[in-house]
């Protein structure tokens, strides 16, 4: 393998062969570091791939020649011109990248078919994982793919849409009376009585790789220029860590121009621990206690890769903003009715997140502005009172 892990935390490496969870020194989350090139001419690889969906940037992402990876079309989801809801906010040049146009409905198809495409290479023979809602409909449907057991523990408060798109692709569904903090430690004494493979957010390394191709599309759909500013709805956070590593990647490769874009974390103010620790100057994000949102895919109270968003957040110049519900159901609302993009709460979010930022100056309104729908509002139901 042309790559190695390094651990966010401590610095240690180690070589990527078997089944790597986290760091076993200080169990902070492993990044992956190539140890090839990114000559400028592979872009045109790249683009003479059409229809491949995120695997066309194989050049970038940990799959060795030869290798087919566990996949259902993922990728290459629109980044679309929201000329109607930018006058609305405030900008110019608002651009909606919609990730409910992926195969299991949400961003979290680009994370899970990585993840699982190296783990069954490396001989894995069943999954486990917490989740929200999107994370285990993708985990379902790639363990279906790739023909692996997946046991997936869910909050009982999870949208019914979602547990039944679980159920459906045959995973193993298992619910409980709590947040996904604590499906997390159900999902860590699985995998350790059972020997599964864990899944969850950060605690295996190529989830990241996965969400970094949100990152390397953007970039090729302006024509390898990079935007002003991204707001991006974070629970787990992998998404926006893994753009901040592709763009990094991709600056020190000379694939694009300008600079990184600031990057802006959205939760909700009924769950918002990256906020509240950006906010202090802290490097870590303590748990926010009984966490209540509307939006499922940011009621994560404790997210292992907190230190991680905080650092992109602050290195890429950008920020964290916290948004009441009632805010969020009127910027899901807003985007589905001035432009035809079934939101989830959770773009909803990033939406009135970008109408605040603008208001504030934070954001100008004639940059380019990147917001995120990271899934599809039809599988939340629609009653988000």
């Amino acid at each position: 393998m042309d790559w190695t892990l390094e651990c966010s935390g401590c610095g240690r490496q180690r070589d990527p062969a078997g089944l790597p969870t986290v760091c076993d020194a200080c169990g902070a989350p492993w990044l992956v570091r190539y140890k090839r090139s990114f000559p400028p001419a592979d872009r045109a690889v790249i683009e003479r791939r059409v229809g491949e969906g995120m695997w066309r940037y194989r050049a970038l992402m940990p799959i060795v020649p030869g290798e087919v990876p566990v996949t259902l079309g993922e990728g290459g989801t629109p980044l679309l011109t929201a000329a109607r809801l930018g006058a609305a906010l405030g900008s110019e040049q608002l651009l909606i990248k919609d990730e409910a146009c992926n195969p299991t409905g949400s961003f979290k198809a680009r994370g899970l078919s990585a993840a699982v495409t190296r783990a069954a290479l490396a001989h894995a023979a069943e999954f486990v994982l917490p989740t929200a809602g999107n994370a285990g409909v993708a985990a379902a449907a790639y363990g279906a793919r790739a023909n692996l057991p997946v046991r997936v523990y869910a909050p009982r408060s999870t949208p019914a849409p979602l547990l039944g798109q679980i159920a459906a692709y045959g995973a193993d569904l298992h619910l409980v009376d709590g947040h996904i903090g604590d499906c997390g430690a159900l999902a860590r004494i699985y995998a350790e009585e059972r020997g599964a493979m864990d899944l969850s957010t950060l605690r295996e390394p190529y989830r990241i790789e996965g969400k970094k191709t949100l990152g390397l599309e953007i970039a090729e759909q302006l024509g390898w220029h990079l935007p002003g500013a991204i707001v991006y709805p974070a629970g787990g956070g992998t998404g926006l860590i893994g753009m901040w590593k592709a763009f990094w990647e991709l600056l020190q490769a000379g694939w694009v121009s300008g600079s990184m874009p600031r990057l802006f974390a959205v939760q909700s103010t009924g769950c918002a621990p990256v906020v509240r620790a950006f906010e202090a100057g802290s490097d870590h994000c303590d748990p926010w206690p009984n966490p209540e949102t509307v939006a499922s895919g940011l009621r994560v109270p404790g997210p292992l890769g907190g230190r991680l968003m905080l650092r992109a957040l602050r290195e890429s110049g950008g920020g964290a903003v916290a948004v009441p519900d009632r805010d969020l159901v009127e910027g899901a609302r807003l985007l589905s009715s001035l432009e035809g993009v079934d939101a989830c709460p959770e773009g909803g979010a990033a939406v009135a997140a970008a109408r605040r930022l603008l208001r504030e100056g934070k954001v100008s309104r004639v940059e380019p502005l990147v917001v995120f729908n990271t899934g599809a509002g039809v599988l939340y139901g629609r009653d988000l009172t």
